[in-house]
């Protein structure tokens, strides 16, 4: 099973992947997580993508790319890619490079919310020390942390400082919303895919976590 999902920082992407990957018992592969390997572990492509992040602009192709297919030409289990692609070249070249390869993919899930209301939460958003997809959120009463503590599992919070910073959240954004050449792009790339066998799933962002869990659940087979 291989699962592609979009969805812009603060619509609860990390939360919803969750169930699809323990669902079917999937590698979560996350664009970010393979970034800081590399750069953890100082490799060529990992400082060149370093430069490119501390700006927060977009790691150029030929950096980001051999690294995701590296990691998904070795699952085992099969995959949940998350974070990639984030343009609509990106796009294109990952679809190319499965059908080559004889991946199959099964869904694309996208998970739509406006700008604004991604950016609020953002900002209001907590991570657990023991699961960041653990829903914490200052701003939204349903998953208001308890006190400092995770209302999940009671684990040790912080916020990222790159979400305190407006002008760095508007810097991703910007390439998330981007329906020309950006993620949007790539996301309507796969939407409107002739003849291709994934079924794709829209879950509605404003919704509450357990709605979207619950229709989600439901389009899974």
């Amino acid at each position: 099973m291989n699962i592609l999902i979009f969805g812009p920082n603060g619509s609860g992407k990390g939360t919803q992947g969750d169930i699809a990957k323990d669902k079917y018992k999937l590698d979560h592969i996350e664009s970010g997580a393979i970034f800081r390997k590399h750069i953890g572990g100082g490799t060529e492509l990992g400082m060149k993508a370093k430069e490119y992040i501390n700006k927060g602009e977009l790691v150029p192709d030929d950096i980001t790319i051999p690294m995701v297919l590296d990691v998904l030409s070795n699952s085992k289990s099969g995959w949940l890619l998350d974070g990639f692609p984030r343009s609509l070249v990106q796009g294109e070249k990952l679809w190319e490079a499965l059908q080559k390869d004889g991946v199959k993919l099964d869904y694309v899930i996208e998970i739509k919310l406006p700008r604004e209301i991604a950016k609020a939460r953002i900002m209001g958003r907590r991570l657990c020390a023991n699961n960041p997809n653990h829903p914490n959120n200052v701003g939204i009463p349903a998953i208001a942390p308890d006190g400092d503590k995770c209302r999940v599992c009671g684990g040790a919070l912080s916020a990222r400082q790159d979400d305190q910073d407006e002008g760095a959240i508007d810097v991703r954004h910007n390439i998330y919303y981007d329906d020309k050449t950006g993620t949007m792009a790539a996301c309507n790339y796969f939407k409107n895919l002739k003849d291709a066998d994934f079924k794709y799933i829209e879950l509605d962002g404003e919704k509450s976590i357990n709605e979207i869990k619950e229709y989600l659940i439901s389009q899974l087979a």
